[in-house]
């Protein structure tokens, strides 16, 4: 097995990095590590590290296309798009992972035809955010039983059958960020974050979501909301005073390497929840 490469834009629609009959072939890709930009101040003949801060990931490669209606439908699909993913999967030992970057295609060249008749160009990628992998877990009680349906995967785990908590240890390089999506009916959600066995932030939207309806919260960087998605599928803010407390720290972020436990209440029992959690690296 190879790694895989694609692009993947905010409607779901996919254009492959691996099929150069149908789409096209990304080769020679350079940039997928990281880099830091670091300060020293010396001491004597001793420099201590003052400032590191990571810079922006850049990505260069070449894309290789069968034919001119190939390399059309590629700008077609980048000019389209109003957020654009990467899609890397790689082939570990035992099992494969699939990660994802925020990116923005600054550059696509166009030249001549090869004397192999392939249409070989460079690109040139900016990365907006660091490496990460979604981790869904849902949370269900069945319409005809009381049991209770749990559905996991990678380093997470249900708690038990009873309770609405989730533990979870961060393997990322950087804090995780969590979405949450609340199925009405409940009233005044709470979304709670224990670190070590202390609770360390509760999040209650003080209003009642109704049949049909959602709660939607969001903790990642550059796209942090809490907002109730109506029936007719528009949405209502509810970060306002009205429904949340400002004193509270309302960005909820898992660091690494602790024992946590996410948990869900409400005035009423919730049936329904997913809780999504990014997890970051560097690189992958």
């Amino acid at each position: 097995m190879v790694r895989q490469f694609s692009l993947i834009n905010e409607k779901g629609q996919t254009f492959s990095l691996m099929d150069i009959q149908e789409y096209c072939l990304l080769t020679s890709p350079t940039g997928l590590g990281f880099s830091y930009s670091i300060q020293y101040e010396q001491l004597g003949n001793t420099f201590v590290q003052t400032l590191r801060k990571l810079e922006q990931g850049k990505i260069n490669g070449q894309v290789n296309f069968l034919n001119y209606q190939n390399y059309k439908n590629y700008v077609d699909f980048v000019a389209k798009s109003d957020e654009i993913k990467l899609q890397y999967t790689i082939p570990y030992k035992d099992t494969s992972k699939t990660f994802y970057r925020d990116i923005d295609i600054q550059s696509t060249s166009k030249g001549e035809i090869q004397p192999n008749g392939v249409i070989q160009e460079q690109v040139s990628i900016n990365c907006k955010s660091l490496w990460y992998e979604k981790i869904a877990q849902q949370y269900q009680i069945s319409a005809n039983s009381n049991e209770v349906r749990w559905d996991f995967r990678f380093d997470s785990y249900w708690s038990g059958y009873t309770v609405r908590e989730l533990d979870y240890i961060n393997t990322g390089h950087v804090d995780a960020s969590v979405e949450v999506a609340i199925d009405g009916e409940c009233v005044n959600p709470s979304i709670n974050l224990y670190i070590e066995g202390t609770l360390f932030q509760t999040i209650t939207v003080s209003d009642t979501i109704e049949a049909y309806e959602k709660l939607l919260y969001s903790s990642k960087e550059g796209d942090f909301y809490i907002r109730k998605q109506l029936t007719d599928g528009t949405y209502d803010n509810l970060f306002s005073l009205e429904y949340i407390s400002f004193e509270n720290d309302n960005v909820l972020r898992i660091p690494p390497n602790k024992d946590c436990t996410i948990t869900l209440t409400a005035d009423e029992d919730i049936e329904k929840a997913v809780i999504t959690i990014y997890v970051y690296y560097i690189s992958v």
